[in-house]
């Protein structure tokens, strides 16, 4: 019988890469985000790989909406064996008594109240069959806090503690958590964090080879596919010249 992975984040990223991994590895899809055009873009070219695709478009952030959403599914959709929560960003690098209030709200409200509100509509039904994995996307930024990380910073430190209360809480079911650290990874990242300036955000990446949306794709595959009595609770993936969030060496 084949699985289902939802992913959160799904149009681009790290989002769009496990969808396509885990479409290779026979899962059906619910794919959500915002972006409409995208999702079915995504769907049209997953479906050809003999899988069912699934889209929802909402905001993560909006309790409501993705209450509304889950609850639209069919009873085909219902049983979700994989959540990867992936809907996350980073808003500027500016100090932290200088940032915008607004990018606050925008970070902590998708990177730790969004995680929360698909934990809290997905993780219940995984309890109650007794099986399910929750896969996190967090960053070695939760680690220690770098140059104008702060509040990006401390959202992804949430991620970390969130994973691993809820490990703790579903200890004595067969419900597994893993918490992907990702270091420097190119994708649109940077572009959302720098508001489209392409040329600081191509800086970024300077100097180094970073990982790409597919090698941490290919560690949550590895992760979901693990045996049973296997749970790969934490895994940090760093570029091969990056030693943690603050320590690049470019070349």
């Amino acid at each position: 019988m084949m699985k289902t992975v939802l992913i959160t984040g799904a149009t681009s990223g790290i989002g769009e890469a496990c969808a396509r991994k885990f479409a290779e590895g026979g899962y059906n899809l619910i794919l959500t985000a915002r972006r409409v055009g995208k999702l079915a873009e995504i769907k049209a070219e997953l479906e050809g790989k003999g899988v069912k695709v699934k889209t929802l478009a909402f905001d993560v952030r909006d309790m409501e909406a993705a209450r509304k959403a889950i609850s639209s599914l069919e009873p085909e959709w219902k049983k979700i064996d994989v959540l990867i929560n992936n809907a996350g960003l980073a808003l500027g690098l500016d100090k932290e008594y200088e940032m915008e209030p607004e990018d606050w709200s925008t970070m902590i409200d998708t990177n730790v109240k969004g995680l929360l509100n698909m934990t809290r509509l997905i993780v219940p039904g995984m309890v109650e069959r007794n099986e399910g994995h929750i896969i996190n996307i967090g960053s070695v930024a939760g680690d220690a806090a770098y140059a104008g990380g702060n509040v990006y910073c401390a959202t992804k430190a949430a991620v970390k503690a969130l994973s691993d209360g809820l490990r703790i809480d579903v200890a004595e079911t067969a419900v597994r958590v893993t918490n992907l650290k990702p270091g420097l990874v190119e994708t649109n990242f940077s572009n959302v964090r720098f508001r489209g300036d392409d040329e600081r955000a191509k800086n970024t990446y300077k100097g180094i080879k970073p990982l790409t949306g597919d090698d941490i794709a290919d560690v949550a595959f590895y992760a979901a596919s693990a045996p049973k009595h296997v749970q790969i609770a934490e895994v940090l993936i760093l570029a091969t010249h990056q030693a943690s969030g603050s320590v690049v060496c470019r070349k």
